[in-house]
């Protein structure tokens, strides 16, 4: 999507107004008012949702748990099930944090720290890719970083235009420029003017866009499109991780920024995939259960192995 197209997907059409529209304006106001709600009551509610959801969302339930029996095998099955539930916990927190984010971004004072923002300090007018993972914390990762530097994020257009339309107005308060994950172009432009652009290679987009690389020691779809783009733009990789941390009623937020990978793109896109895998691996290991296992990461398999869902 050209910068003309998000331009105009962000600009209010009377259109929005029509009654088919009505549930997303509803639901609207019923997550505003949950923003201004005090954090204790939040958690709460955070966890009642959790717990309809998991009895709701039988599939988002059923790939959870398969995912964490895949990747932590050495885990009993009561460990797996308590880990699945707090993985919908960790989702539902995170849709109370990201609310702070876009309505009451003062909550986050003196609750955010930052390890190695030398890194991308030093990186100066040079193109950085950061690579990170998809977390439970949502947008509110995106803005606790977003206090130490600027940075573009690629974007997945919703399907609804109301919908787009309103996530991408509260976004632009956290990101200096939302690309359309197709928009190679877009990531081009920004990269080759110094940009930061948070990219997670983390999800299975199966084989047209990727190689079979292990993750946690399994072979899964592993997309390669950053390889492209930094040979091209000759950008930076460091990886990013933010994580929440401490007692639930005072959670503390970090952003980890890793050294710059060296060497990286290689000539071997197998190598390079694992590489990263390996990276997201050890940056999900810290928090697993703020990791959202709910997508099909394994979804791709090559002939002769079972599926896995």
């Amino acid at each position: 999507m050209s910068a003309e197209q998000q331009l105009e997907a962000s600009k209010f059409q009377w259109s929005f107004l029509l009654p088919k529209y009505w549930g997303i304006w509803i639901a609207l106001l019923v997550l505003m008012v949950f923003a201004i709600l005090p954090w204790s009551i939040q958690w709460r509610l955070a966890d009642l949702l959790s717990k309809v959801a998991w009895k709701a969302l039988k599939s988002r339930r059923k790939t959870t748990i398969r995912n964490l029996e895949v990747c932590f095998p050495n885990k009993s099955e009561l460990e797996i099930q308590k880990d699945a539930q707090q993985v919908f916990l960790n989702m539902m927190l995170g849709l109370f944090e990201a609310l702070n984010a876009w309505y009451k971004p003062s909550w986050f004072k003196n609750r955010i720290h930052i390890h190695g923002l030398q890194h991308i300090q030093n990186a100066q007018q040079q193109g950085v890719l950061l690579l990170g993972t998809h977390t439970t914390l949502l947008d509110a990762g995106g803005f606790v970083s977003s206090r130490f530097f600027d940075f573009d994020v690629v974007y997945r257009p919703q399907n609804n235009p109301l919908l787009d339309m309103l996530i991408r107005r509260c976004r632009a308060t956290i990101y200096k420029n939302q690309i359309g994950k197709d928009d190679m172009k877009g990531l081009i432009h920004s990269l080759r003017k110094g940009h930061a652009i948070w990219y997670s290679p983390d999800q299975d987009f199966g084989l047209k866009q990727g190689v079979m690389a292990p993750f946690f020691g399994v072979q899964a779809a592993t997309l390669t499109a950053h390889r492209r783009l930094m040979k091209i733009t000759k950008a930076l990789a460091i990886p990013l991780f933010f994580y929440r941390e401490g007692d639930i009623t005072n959670p503390q937020y970090h952003i980890l920024l890793e050294p710059p990978l060296e060497n990286f793109p290689s000539l071997d896109e197998i190598e390079d995939a694992t590489r990263v895998n390996l990276i997201i691996e050890n940056q999900i290991r810290m928090q697993p259960t703020q990791y959202m296992w709910f997508h099909r990461r394994f979804k791709t398999r090559i002939e002769g192995q079972a599926k896995i869902y």
